[in-house]
């Protein structure tokens, strides 16, 4: 058998936010509460669950990679509901995405403070094109 990544828990201060939050952005669905926890769940059958938690959160980085199409519903999502973004996770490009390895990508933030980025090439896809410093501006950004 192959191996292949199949969950990991995502805590949060309140799952119903977080996980309505990433649904609503991504344009996936909220599925029914397993437990303690409450699944949000890829194309790929990857599945986030969220979790509740009374404690200080670490912050996580969690990266999908979605077609062109999916990407420009995602923007428009973030623009539309004056969600901050950038072009990079240190946030020195904010209100623009990123054109690395020949696609775009964008970062932004969830109600529980986790790094959130959709890209549309994986990292290293096209070793031609740069990968740092090609931002391009988004109209209506925040």
């Amino acid at each position: 058998m192959s191996v292949e990544f199949n969950h990991t828990i995502v805590l949060s201060h309140d799952r119903e936010k977080s996980a309505r939050f990433l649904a609503g952005i991504l344009g996936l669905q909220v599925g029914e509460p397993a437990g303690m926890f409450l699944p949000v769940t890829t194309a790929n059958g990857v599945t986030l669950d969220f979790a509740t938690v009374d404690i200080d959160i670490p912050v996580q980085h969690y990266a999908f990679l979605v077609s062109e199409e999916e990407f420009d519903a995602i923007l428009a999502r973030l623009v539309e509901r004056g969600i901050p973004f950038q072009a990079d996770p240190h946030g020195r490009h904010p209100g623009r995405i990123n054109r690395n390895d020949g696609g775009r990508g964008v970062y932004f933030t969830d109600p529980a403070g986790h790094g959130l980025e959709a890209i549309t090439r994986p990292y290293g896809s096209d070793p031609a094109s740069p990968l740092n410093g090609v931002t391009e501006e988004v109209p209506g950004a925040r």
